[in-house]
């Protein structure tokens, strides 16, 4: 658990309010995702196919800004996204960020209304989450071939697609193996891949990192654009590039040390 600063009074009431901001900062996020999956339900049903994945993406997006806005707003966290705006309204492109944390995707879909998203299949059968992601289209993991099929449809409709190099939250610093599935996407559709990076100064939802224990706060997140891309002609040759460019970018990024216990199994 981490330790407040400051000691006395001070530091007691300092404590206090980061329970209550970290816990009314889940809550909020669990009543918001559950109360758009009840919501997504039936206007998966009744909408015409064309509103579908432009409602649910809007929304999400809505959503996820509301909800940064209110952990700004408790003083959780601090967010400097302002780079992203610059990729609204530009072609299809792969978005491809590090992934030191379970906020990342957060912060990215915040900004960015016509995005794609590949996600763990158990977040797309997730109670919470599953009724809005299916509605607003977006991509499973499970089956590789599949994926990739409808990642490039996506992008071709004239989405951008956010996918993590990794695959995963980077179990090693500054970022850990990158896959090929990004490399054959993005050749596959013919789209730049636009890498981005993002800093923390905590460790907060790393890998590793237990889900309901609270960080010390607030929390300051900085996200920048890198470099962009052409698309790839040779997967293997590209995935390599990318790799070491993300190296190189992020040597000198403020990221924390992962938590001593690593489940590389997990998301």
């Amino acid at each position: 658990m981490s330790q407040a600063q400051g000691s006395g009074i001070p530091g007691i009431l300092r404590t206090l309010r980061e329970y209550l901001a970290f816990y009314c900062g889940l809550g909020l996020l669990a009543s918001v995702s559950l109360l758009w999956s009840v919501l997504a339900l039936p206007l998966s049903l009744v909408l015409p196919r064309k509103w579908k994945k432009r409602t649910g993406r809007l929304v999400i997006t809505m959503g996820f800004r509301i909800y940064l806005r209110a952990l700004s707003i408790m003083g959780a966290c601090r967010f400097d996204l302002k780079a992203l705006d610059t990729l609204q309204g530009e072609s299809p492109m792969i978005i491809a960020p590090n992934h030191p944390s379970l906020m990342d995707a957060l912060m990215v879909i915040s900004c960015l209304p016509n995005l794609a998203c590949i996600m763990k299949a158990e977040l797309v059968d997730n109670v919470f989450f599953g009724a809005g992601a299916r509605l607003a289209g977006y991509i499973r993991n499970d089956w590789l071939r599949g994926m990739i099929y409808l990642a490039v449809e996506d992008l071709r409709s004239g989405s951008h697609l956010l996918l993590f190099p990794e695959g995963t939250r980077s179990n090693r610093l500054p970022i850990g193996t990158v896959r090929g599935s990004i490399a054959l996407i993005a050749k596959e559709a013919g789209v730049p891949v636009q890498t981005v990076l993002i800093e923390t100064d905590s460790a907060f939802l790393a890998k590793g990192w237990p889900f309901f224990r609270k960080p010390s706060m607030p929390i300051h997140y900085r996200i920048h654009l890198g470099q962009r891309f052409d698309p790839p002609t040779d997967v293997r040759v590209f995935t390599a590039e990318l790799e070491s460019y993300f190296q190189s970018a992020l040597v000198d990024a403020k990221l924390p040390h992962l938590p001593a216990v690593t489940d590389v199994h997990s998301s």
